[in-house]
């Protein structure tokens, strides 16, 4: 019973590593679009990263959610890898740019797929 209650301390006085990823944060892209003197539609996709490898997928059109997912992100040597929750939306790797002001991330080919909000 003793050693039980031991392990329980132990493990209660064990710390959660602080995540300091670049990544972190608030990344987007927007797109305009307008039919001749017509009204246009802007469409806004949000990706917001947290601390533990969690995040979440917004997209908007004109200003409305239209939709939105959970996804996991991981890093490897630069890399991020994101996996989304919903199978509508296709998993992504993509760089960080650290470089660029203001910074982006970039596809594997090195066209822009998101900014630093």
């Amino acid at each position: 019973m003793l050693s039980i209650i031991g392990l329980v301390a132990i493990s209660n006085c064990s710390r959660i590593p602080e995540n300091n990823d670049p990544i972190l944060g608030i990344w987007a892209k927007t797109q305009t679009s307008s039919i001749e003197g017509k009204s246009s539609n802007t469409t806004r996709e949000e990706w917001i990263f947290n601390d533990v490898y969690l995040g979440r997928y917004q997209s908007y059109s004109n200003s409305k959610l239209v939709f939105y997912t959970d996804f996991k992100w991981s890093e490897e040597n630069g890399t991020y890898t994101i996996i989304y929750g919903d199978p509508q939306v296709t998993d992504i790797t993509v760089n960080l740019e650290h470089a660029s002001d203001p910074e982006i991330l970039t596809l594997e080919n090195g066209s822009v797929f998101a900014t630093r909000d």
